[in-house]
């Protein structure tokens, strides 16, 4: 999801959490106050968990899905960057590393998971 599409779904859920808390205050207290359910907090704080769970955990669990994947499809030879920013190819890969071959021809090893992205060729 681009950030104009997440900035206009906070803004509406924003919005939405706004209206809700106004009407929510807005009504007079009946004469005779029932102790009753506020429907109105429950409401309140599902809006405020589904904001959280849309613009928070679920992109964090797409960027995961996202470098998961990336880090099952390394090959020998693909071009990588790790998150440290060292640039390198693939020389070899084992269940849990990878030992790059940097440009001044130079091997290390690093953590599998440290491969940040794939460069194209």
């Amino acid at each position: 999801m681009n950030k104009n599409k997440m900035l206009n779904l906070a803004l509406i859920v924003g919005l939405l959490i706004t209206l809700l808390v106004f009407i929510g205050g807005c009504y007079p207290a009946p004469e005779e106050a029932e102790e009753g359910f506020n429907w109105t907090m429950i409401l309140f704080l599902v809006l405020i968990l589904g904001a959280f769970y849309f613009l928070m955990i679920r992109p964090q669990r797409k960027r995961q899905k996202e470098h998961q994947h990336l880090i099952e499809e390394l090959r020998r030879g693909d071009r990588v960057v790790t998150a440290g920013g060292i640039f390198g190819v693939i020389e070899t890969i084992s269940e849990d590393s990878v030992v790059i071959k940097v440009e001044s021809g130079m091997t290390m090893r690093v953590a599998k998971n440290m491969v940040a992205l794939k460069r194209e060729k």
